[in-house]
């Protein structure tokens, strides 16, 4: 392994493990669980580079010192979703960037993840259609082994083909996937909530569809949800050892 290589690792460890202390000191302990985690594997990996014995001893000690406050916050969590009392409130200010749904869901998606849950009453315009698109192949793109995704939306007030032919296609394309996805509409909802059977439920002030629309077809941000802008919405976590079904 050339030296750039080490360095490039060094760096990649050094940016993620400040994230982590960031998320760590803001609270929000399940994001920083999953940075510290990648974080110690990327100086796990430059530590197996290393040949100076006095370096293999300083990255051994910041390695501990990362593993401690690690298992320290999962016990933390665990301890707060034992009690039910587990909450975590992320804000996301006007033109910010960075929370596409890889960043936003990953903490909360495991591999006893297999079902689903989506309230949102706004999957009827084709950006909102597309936002859902975006979010079942996160899901697929998962460690989780989803099998089942359950969808409560409205209709479209005028001409909902548009809609029912989308969700259709989605339907068998998903299929294709081993997926099964379960459409049902609403005419009162209201709320906005996911949900997934491993106990974590996530509520968007905005749904899914907080992104605002991009300049042009060409222009960035477009098809990368993580460099697209955000409107100001504020998402907040729970967990629950009883996940009930919509």
């Amino acid at each position: 392994m050339t030296e750039n290589h080490v360095s490039g690792m060094e760096a990649s460890a050094v940016s993620v493990l400040k994230r982590a202390v960031e998320l760590d000191h803001s609270g929000r302990f399940q994001e920083s669980l999953v940075c510290y985690q990648e974080g110690i594997q990327l100086l796990l990996d430059v530590l197996k580079a290393l040949k100076d014995d006095s370096k293999r001893g300083h990255y051994r000690e910041k390695i501990k010192g990362y593993m401690d406050r690690a298992e320290q916050i999962k016990s933390h969590v665990n301890q707060m979703k034992e009690d039910g009392k587990y909450h975590e409130q992320i804000k996301i200010s006007e033109d910010a960037t960075g929370y596409c749904y890889e960043a936003l869901f990953k903490p909360y998606i495991s591999s006893a993840l297999s079902e689903i849950w989506v309230e949102d009453p706004y999957i009827r315009h084709t950006h909102q259609l597309y936002n859902f698109l975006r979010f079942c192949e996160m899901l697929l793109k998962s460690c989780g082994k989803v099998n089942k995704i359950h969808l409560l939306t409205s209709q479209d007030e005028g001409d909902n083909t548009q809609q029912s032919s989308a969700l259709s296609e989605l339907r068998d394309s998903l299929g294709g996937h081993g997926v099964t996805l379960d459409v049902q509409y609403s005419s009162t909802i209201h709320d906005r909530e996911i949900r997934f059977d491993n106990g974590w439920i996530i509520k968007i002030g905005r749904g899914l569809d907080y992104f605002k629309k991009p300049k042009g077809r060409f222009s960035i941000g477009y098809c990368d949800y993580d460099l697209r802008p955000c409107h100001e919405t504020s998402v907040d976590i729970f967990h629950t050892k009883h996940t009930k079904t919509l």
